[in-house]
């Protein structure tokens, strides 16, 4: 709360949709009740129902009470700002912005008092977030004819997203998600994140769901990862098509009242998410959902990670998983038509000095190692990997971006892709000679090392004359301590 109270400070507007479901189910236990779910969504009978809203009524308490300080003052003296912030608190707005109605029998299954999410009060939440309000917006919905109903906090969270056409979805969860390698997956494209949740499909119900609702037979993807075809492993790059789009109108629902393949609203819930025995498969489907209805960006941060809200916005690498509709858009392994483009690129570079200088042979030959992403028709960025596997590790090469591209974080976006190439590979470190770009490098991880690092066949071809710098990055795989399971993993 206190990170949240910092940004909002700074001019970065929250809506908060706080779940409730380990209070309810805590109250009902403390009761003598029994939770009961359907599924992905909670049965809320009379006794449910009453949970649900004192946890919803104390959860909304608490975090009105933890933001009404305003930031913390021990920073800000530290800081020397003594005005606006000085006597004057977060201003925090709640209300009645959640329509909903019964969800009803469903599969022979009375749902009772759990809601489906009908309307969002958009204008009302837009009023307040352009006064300074940090928006609260409570899972618990209200029906045309007065009743109060449960209703899902990811449904809640989705519909939220897509309704205010939000920049950002951020879920904070209770762990981490980690890639094939035992690594923490800092980067998800949705071609990623969707092709994972297809492969994993049949193991959760949400993502199972997911499939269904975006299509399985309409879509082509970019296989920003390795396949394995026999004894070899092939990088694959092709073009992403996709002609579906989540939405949700008020008054109509998600995707025009038709639901998602039977079903409301994207929730996630249930035996499944209490378990956790698919990691959270779940979020990252909402995460991909979302992304289909226009959000840029999703977050999945660990909450039990102190700072990690502000790790994950204001650095380099994050400290959970980012879900991007562009991250890697129109990135892909060199073809012999892209000579032109990648030589447009580097020759100013060569010319400077700054890369060692390739004759249209040499580059040729290596044409098969180089990465490019393309925009338009054209080749705005490029780099190079290659590989000795005898040593296990790979050299990083010519990367470079064009000079109106340059500032927008294609040279971040490329180093994170060729170290996704490398760990797919099985190399367990990237190693780079420079002479004139040693800051950007090392702020990105890498470390001086004597030329005894480098591989021997690589130390026999080094052009002393240039004077050049050595660098190395080691691949980590997860630290110990955490349980790998379906290429997620739990605390």
């Amino acid at each position: 709360m206190q990170d949240i109270s910092l940004l909002h400070g700074l001019g970065i507007k929250f809506v908060l949709v706080p779940g409730t479901h380990v209070q309810i189910d805590k109250l009902l236990a403390d009761r003598g009740k029994k939770a009961n779910y359907g599924g992905r969504y909670r049965i809320t009978d009379s006794d449910s129902l009453d949970a649900a809203m004192e946890a919803a009524g104390r959860i909304r308490l608490t975090i009105e009470a933890k933001l009404s300080p305003g930031p913390p003052m021990l920073d800000l003296r530290r800081h020397g700002v003594n005005g606006r912030w000085h006597e004057i608190s977060d201003n925090v707005a709640s209300g009645n912005f959640l329509g909903a109605k019964r969800r009803g029998v469903v599969g022979g299954i009375d749902y009772g008092f759990t809601g489906e999410v009908k309307k969002i009060d958009v204008s009302r939440i837009k009023e307040r977030l352009d006064r300074d309000s940090i928006v609260v917006v409570s899972n618990m919905g209200y029906s045309s004819s007065g009743e109060v109903l449960n209703c899902n906090t990811y449904e809640v969270a989705t519909a939220c997203a897509l309704a205010i056409e939000a920049d950002k979805l951020i879920c904070v969860v209770d762990g981490q998600i980690y890639d094939e390698h035992g690594r923490v997956n800092r980067f998800m494209s949705i071609e990623e994140a969707d092709m994972l949740i297809r492969t994993r499909a049949k193991q959760s119900e949400t993502a199972a769901n997911y499939v269904k609702v975006v299509g399985e037979e309409d879509i082509s993807y970019a296989h920003n990862f390795p396949i394995k075809e026999e004894k070899e492993q092939v990088w694959v790059g092709r073009d992403f098509v996709s002609d579906y789009t989540a939405s949700f109108r008020n008054g109509v629902g998600f995707n025009n009242g038709n639901g998602l393949s039977g079903e409301q609203g994207f929730a996630i819930g249930g035996a499944e998410r209490l378990s956790r025995s698919n990691g959270y498969l779940s979020e990252l489907a909402a995460a991909a959902y979302v992304c289909h209805g226009g959000v840029q960006r999703v977050h999945i941060i660990d909450g039990t990670v102190g700072g990690s809200l502000l790790l994950e916005l204001f650095t380099r690498d994050g400290a959970g998983t980012l879900i991007a509709r562009d991250m890697y858009e129109g990135t892909r392994t060199a073809r012999e038509e892209d000579f032109s483009g990648i030589r447009k690129i580097l020759r100013p570079l060569e010319e400077s000095g700054v890369l060692v200088q390739r004759t249209d042979k040499e580059l040729l030959e290596a044409l098969k190692s180089f990465i490019v992403v393309e925009r338009d028709g054209s080749i705005i960025a490029c780099a190079a990997l290659f590989p000795f596997f005898e040593d296990k590790s790979g050299e990083v090469a010519a990367i470079a971006v064009s000079e109106e591209c340059r500032g927008q974080g294609q040279g971040d976006k490329l180093l994170d892709y060729v170290e996704k190439k490398a760990l797919s590979l099985g190399l367990e470190k990237i190693f780079l000679l420079t002479t004139r770009t040693a800051d950007w490098f090392v702020r990105r991880g890498f470390k001086e090392c004597s030329v005894e690092s480098i591989p021997v066949k690589r130390r026999k071809r080094i052009n002393l004359s240039r004077g050049s710098k050595y660098y190395i990055k080691r691949l980590q795989p997860a630290e110990i301590g955490h349980m790998a399971a379906n290429n997620f993993a739990l605390k």
